[in-house]
């Protein structure tokens, strides 16, 4: 890139909500460019779950057709608790929940858009406006520079764009989670449903992707041995010791699992009462996915949840584009037309995004084996609040 070239729509993020935003603003006609600091696209985290709201969004998308070949469809759930032996059926919603490879799910997208969109090994340095127009300069670490007329972060939890706004810090559960692949040459004997156990101090779900492939993760109390354990061989035996007089073969799982895969998180959020109050916009600067609504793993939203902020994202935007002419209109203009339409973005997604986080934190809290007045209280809460715990799954984000 040119020093100080203006682009019209930037995206800093190649993640999942990076790509999706970028390829639902193609479908609109609209061009932008990706910058991913990554050489390469970034596939980390193993599985990801996708629940009904994100087939829809993936539909309008145009690629849920071919990510549909290589994952089941999940048709129910159990949870196992092991200190009473109790066994109870999860209540899985209407609606088509598959786990995909996180990796099948970035190759889609980014195979959908334009030759020349995503641009790798641009790490953002700073974010500043420019002090002659509306638009926001941007630096790399390689000393170059670009302006953006309109930016969109996409960069995750740890988001420039995010710093750039002003928004709170995460906060951390007191949780760490693994998560990893285990593959069955001979094919695997689980049935298409997800499955939990919970022990004293942790947890294992796993979930088929197909007939050969598991997702799991195992979340446990975060301690100062996590730190260390970058190296797969440690961050596995650690694991193991996590779940240390489990059911055999969620043993065996973790055992011979594919140890490329594994991967460690100490699991943070975005405080409702955050999501309610923040500002998400400034000028023609704002944020989506995690950058915007990191909520722990718990109800498998955060990917869904960013595939429709991506689909309500473009649509936002393109509906105030026939009122700007880009090159006759100036900068004011422009930032006028752009700003209102980030503002109808985040009037849509917010409340939505506080009922997540909100059942998300709660949820999290429970999982920690509270004290039994805590347990009670956020019983209680959950059931005032979330009347319907599977209305998250059938959210309509509208026509992209």
């Amino acid at each position: 890139m040119d020093a100080m070239e203006e682009i019209e729509i930037v995206i800093v993020g190649g993640g999942i909500c990076g790509l999706a935003t970028a390829l639902a603003l193609h479908r609109k006609g609209i061009k932008c460019v990706v910058l991913e600091k990554s050489e390469t696209l970034r596939s980390t985290g193993a599985g990801i779950t996708i629940r009904a709201n994100g087939w829809c969004a993936l539909h309008q998308l145009g690629v849920a057709s071919n990510l549909r070949l290589t994952a089941l469809p999940i048709q129910g759930g159990k949870d196992i608790c092991l200190a009473n032996g109790q066994q109870q059926e999860i209540s899985i919603e209407k609606g088509e929940i598959r786990c995909l490879r996180r990796s099948e799910l970035i190759t889609s997208l980014a195979e959908s858009l334009p030759p020349g969109t995503i641009h790798l090994g641009c790490e953002v340095l700073s974010i500043t406006p420019d002090p002659l127009s509306s638009y926001s300069i941007i630096q790399f670490q390689n000393g170059g520079t670009i302006k953006a007329k309109v930016l969109i972060g996409c960069d995750g939890a740890n988001s420039v764009v995010a710093d750039f706004l002003g928004l709170k810090p995460l906060k951390f559960f007191s949780l760490s989670e693994v998560r990893g692949y285990t593959e069955y040459p001979s094919g695997h004997d689980f049935k298409n449903e997800y499955a939990q156990v919970r022990g004293d101090h942790s947890m294992i779900g796993m979930i088929p992707i197909d007939n050969k492939l598991v997702y799991w993760f195992v979340t446990h109390k975060a301690n100062p041995k996590d730190v260390v354990a970058k190296d797969p061989e440690l961050l596995q035996q650690l694991t193991l010791e996590a779940i240390k007089g489990f059911p055999t073969e969620m043993l065996d799982m973790v055992k011979h699992s594919d140890r490329d895969s594994l991967s460690l998180a100490r699991l943070r959020y975005h405080a409702p009462w955050d999501i309610l109050l923040e500002s998400f916009r400034k000028g023609t600067v704002t944020v989506a996915g995690d950058a915007m609504h990191v909520m722990g793993p718990f109800l498998a939203q955060g990917g869904s949840a960013a595939l429709e902020d991506a689909i309500i994202l473009a649509r936002c935007l393109a509906q105030k584009r026939h009122k700007i002419d880009i090159k006759t209109n100036g900068s004011q203009v422009i930032a006028h037309k752009v700003g209102e339409a980030l503002d109808q973005y985040v009037k849509e997604r917010r409340m939505r995004l506080v009922r997540l986080s909100t059942q998300t934190f709660l949820t999290g809290l429970l999982i920690k084996n509270p004290p039994l007045l805590v347990r009670f209280v956020c019983n209680i809460l959950m059931t005032v609040l979330f009347s319907d715990p599977t209305a998250h799954s059938r959210f309509d984000c509208g026509r992209l």
